[in-house]
């Protein structure tokens, strides 16, 4: 339904326009994400700054967008309740480190680790969770100070005009690439409604529906330059043991979801990020909002959609929309604070057509049910509950699928070679999902004298395999028979702990196996 990707190639006037546009989405999410923090909106956009700015400059995936993120705000919901933000300052600032520490130690390469299919749960969940949060500036708040649905002329001027950006998003492409479309779209609907004089919900109307009534006349988001100060907290070991669960939390969350993000930036790009890189990118921008006073963040994959949507596909991007929002923050707020909602929540809806896998529906009748069944978990769990866990929940119910499968796909072949000794030619893989069914393969009362375990389409995967070998070996040692093992690996070769006069290793037919390395990383 939309082009999308309007250019693979990375040029300045593209990207100088596309971060303008990011910028433009950048404020609400911000401020939305810092109220549920629990914070003021200034730390929101303080991060939305910082993140974005430092991770464009030195991350690893040039393109890719940074802020403030509802999945790592609700981490930081009881830590700001019970302690204050001075202490969320100090998580964030330990957090920073850690993800530094990630990079340093080339932990970025695991993410390699999910699959497929929880790849696709995860784009479709998050596209489904954006859809979800673009449904509350629907609402506006009553007479009795709750929030209750638009209706009448209000939800059909809103309705109107989040179909009207979206037909420009959609048509201007066809007509002319020299504009983003979105940022198009977005001028042209702000123009439209004060023209008009339209009865339509502007930015800063969101802010004020989120303050306290007594706070509401006196809402804006002008602000200052952040200033650098040290978390004032007590530099105490108790100290330490409060910020350090929300710290690794904060940690885990964030990396996820940037550097899953960032495969997906590369699919759609036909280009390559480096994921240590965007870990330690990562991990100096929300050191830098610790000491700054933001409320940290990652990747946002609406925002990296925006920006890849409208062409912008190098470090300047990113910087831009950096550099634009602090401009807002500092001479232009009025004119941010009077954007519709329904242009930015048009915008929105074509990154969440644009970001949910059509395709998956497609694929899901041609895949195994096992992997039918991780898509929609992940995507479940995406929605109900958060992208971490989710993706834990999709790895791990992966890598149970995949052992049970594998487990069953162990068997041999035995003839007698010349010398008269019986070889069993192993075949798949042998490790905890499958050493019953290994120990099953061995006839050790009828076998000859002499017995060969030939390893050379099969692989030890684990201790419980070795264990499993020491344990045969055992058994035809008291049968007074004597087990020969060849082309085992030489990384089983430093595990197996029992090799001596009854187990003979034939070293001289061994293949040598490679691991993945960092190279790539």
């Amino acid at each position: 339904m939309f082009d999308i990707i309007t250019s693979k190639e990375s040029n300045v006037k593209n990207d100088v326009l596309s971060g303008i546009t990011v910028a433009l989405a950048l404020v609400p999410e911000a401020v939305a994400f810092a109220f549920v923090a629990g914070v003021e909106p200034m730390i929101g956009l303080y991060a939305a700054f910082m993140m974005g700015l430092i991770t464009s400059a030195i991350g690893g995936r040039p393109g890719m967008i940074s802020g403030a993120t509802g999945a790592m705000a609700v981490v930081m919901v009881a830590l700001v309740a019970q302690h204050g933000v001075q202490y969320l300052f100090a998580a964030v600032l330990l957090a920073g480190l850690l993800q530094i520490m990630c990079g340093v130690f080339r932990l970025g390469k695991f993410i390699r680790l999910v699959p497929y299919p929880v790849m696709l749960g995860f784009v479709n969940g998050l596209a489904i969770v954006i859809f979800l949060a673009q449904l509350g500036q629907f609402k506006v708040t009553g007479a009795l100070g709750t929030q209750e649905w638009m209706s009448g002329t209000m939800l059909y001027i809103m309705l109107g005009l989040v179909a009207l950006t979206m037909a420009i998003i959609y048509l201007l492409p066809k007509l002319t690439k020299a504009v983003p479309a979105s940022l198009a779209a977005i001028i042209t609907i702000t123009l439209l409604v004060h023209g008009l004089d339209l009865e339509a919900r502007t930015v800063i109307d969101f802010v004020r529906d989120m303050l306290p009534a007594d706070q509401r006349d006196s809402a804006t988001l002008a602000g200052e330059l952040p200033t650098f100060a040290i978390p004032m907290v007590p530099f105490t070991w108790d100290t330490l043991m409060i910020i350090l669960p929300t710290s690794v939390i904060l940690c885990l969350v964030g990396l996820i979801e940037s550097l899953l993000t960032l495969t997906l930036i590369d699919e759609m790009t036909d280009t390559r990020g480096r994921g240590n890189k965007e870990c330690i990118g990562q991990g100096v921008a929300n050191t830098v909002n610790g000491f700054f006073g933001g409320m940290g963040g990652c990747a946002m994959i609406g925002q990296s959609m925006i920006n890849i949507n409208s062409g912008g596909r190098g470090r300047l991007s990113g910087i831009t929309a950096a550099i634009v929002l602090l401009a807002f923050i500092l001479f232009a707020a009025p004119l941010i604070e009077m954007i519709p909602l329904a242009a930015l929540v048009g915008v929105m809806f074509v990154v969440v057509i644009g970001t949910f896998e059509w395709a998956s529906f497609r694929i899901i009748r041609g895949v195994n049910k096992e992997d039918a069944f991780v898509l929609f978990l992940v995507t479940a769990v995406t929605v109900i509950a958060d992208l971490a866990i989710a993706v834990v929940v999709g790895v791990i119910v992966s890598a149970l699928v995949f052992a049970w499968k594998a487990a069953r796909y162990v068997d041999s072949k035995t003839h007698i070679d010349d010398d008269g000794w019986k070889v069993y030619e192993l075949r798949g893989p042998v490790f905890f999902g499958s050493v019953s069914h290994f120990k099953e393969l061995f006839d050790i009362a009828n076998d000859p004298d002499d017995v060969v375990i030939d390893f050379k389409n099969s692989r030890i995967w684990d201790s419980s395999g070795i264990d499993a070998l020491d344990g045969l070996a055992d058994k035809y040692e008291q049968a007074g028979k004597k087990l020969h093992i060849r082309h085992v690996s030489q990384e089983c070769q430093s595990l197996l702990n029992k090799a001596g006069k009854f187990v003979e290793i034939n070293v001289n037919e061994d293949p040598r196996y490679r691991i993945a390395t960092d190279k790539l990383a």
